[in-house]
């Protein structure tokens, strides 16, 4: 099969991080670099042996995909470009800046049947990958996402910057439409938001509890998982994750049912972690962007396949997005 060849528009960091695995991916021929900061993209492009140009327009004939790893400002008018002239493209999340100029990309790539994906790398995290596999139905989820501050996408706050890879992942997990979303959030550097707390709410009884922060003193990214079949307790961060699945611990529930039962039972003696079964999640430890990328490729090779994040998922991220931006609006703090 013939390579596809690929490039990358933005040569910041996620523009580095992404001509970095399409260099090295088998299926694809990363050819070029753009940027209207010459000096960054001929860096980027000395690094990976590949051409630089300043102007998207100069590599569509050069291109059977890219990357567009630009501000989020630039994405429709850059996606734009590229769907016209039936490239595929994957979008650096968020997928735009609002809902309306999502739902041109989503309208574009319809209308020139261009495979258009977006990238939520965290979805291609090994161990929401694992967690997929499971396949449970929650009922709870209880999320958070903390950091220091970043000091890059400036352009938009913690939702989109930050929360945008919870809400993904949630929506994904909850499969049913939002009923209601509650939230708060402060800006304490920046003029838009830096901290926030989201209470969603599902039409199929789901809630989820979401934090993002980028004024922590610390790194940490974690999700609680509740569902009948069972609890998960998962650390995107370290890529580890404990499961108790509901089966196995009715032997348990029986137990301490007869030993209550029979007078014997004193639940300050019982040592919990001994008593349940508890399961280490199975996680390969992929690395994201390359599980994205090569989602992203196979689509574009077999158009019978998808990529991990469509146009139509960033475009429910961004949807469910704005109502939390929204519901902080009309918070009255005094």
């Amino acid at each position: 099969m013939d390579k596809i060849r690929t490039a990358v528009v933005g040569a910041g960091k996620m523009g580095a991080i992404h001509a970095k695995v399409y260099s090295q991916l088998p299926q694809s021929d990363f050819v070029a670099v753009v940027d209207t900061d010459q000096k960054r993209a001929e860096r980027l492009a000395k690094r990976h042996d590949c051409q630089m140009f300043a102007d998207c327009t100069e590599i569509l004939d050069k291109v059977d995909a890219v990357t567009i790893a630009a501000p989020t400002v630039n994405h429709l008018e850059l996606a734009k470009i590229f769907i016209e002239n039936n490239i595929a493209v994957m979008i650096e999340k968020p997928l735009a800046m609002n809902v309306e100029e999502g739902e041109k990309i989503v309208a574009l790539a319809k209308k020139n049947d261009v495979v258009v994906a977006v990238g939520h790398s965290e979805r291609c995290n090994p161990v929401v990958q694992a967690m997929k596999r499971l396949d449970i139905e929650p009922k709870f989820i209880e999320s958070g996402r903390i950091s220091p501050y970043p000091f890059r996408s400036t352009d938009v706050g913690v939702v989109l910057d930050v929360m945008i890879h919870d809400i993904d992942i949630i929506l994904s997990m909850a499969n049913s439409k939002i009923k209601k979303v509650d939230a708060v959030g402060v800006n304490v550097i920046g003029v838009e938001e830096d901290i926030c707390n989201a209470r969603i709410v599902f039409e199929n009884g789901c809630i989820a509890n979401i934090t993002a922060s980028r004024l922590a003193l610390k790194t940490e990214r974690k999700v609680r998982v509740f569902s009948r079949q069972a609890y998960l307790s998962i650390d995107y961060f370290k890529k580890s994750g404990i499961v108790i699945k509901t089966d196995p611990n009715i032997d348990v529930v029986e137990w301490v049912r007869s030993h209550k039962e029979a007078g014997d039972f004193n639940l300050l003696t019982v040592n919990w972690p001994d008593l349940l079964h508890i399961e280490e999640l199975e996680i390969d430890d992929k690395e994201p962007l390359r599980v994205e990328q090569e989602s992203f490729l196979r689509a574009v090779a077999d158009r019978s396949a998808k990529p991990e994040v469509s146009a139509e998922d960033g475009l429910a991220a961004i949807e469910c997005a704005e109502m939390i931006l929204e519901s902080i609006k009309k918070h009255k703090w005094d």
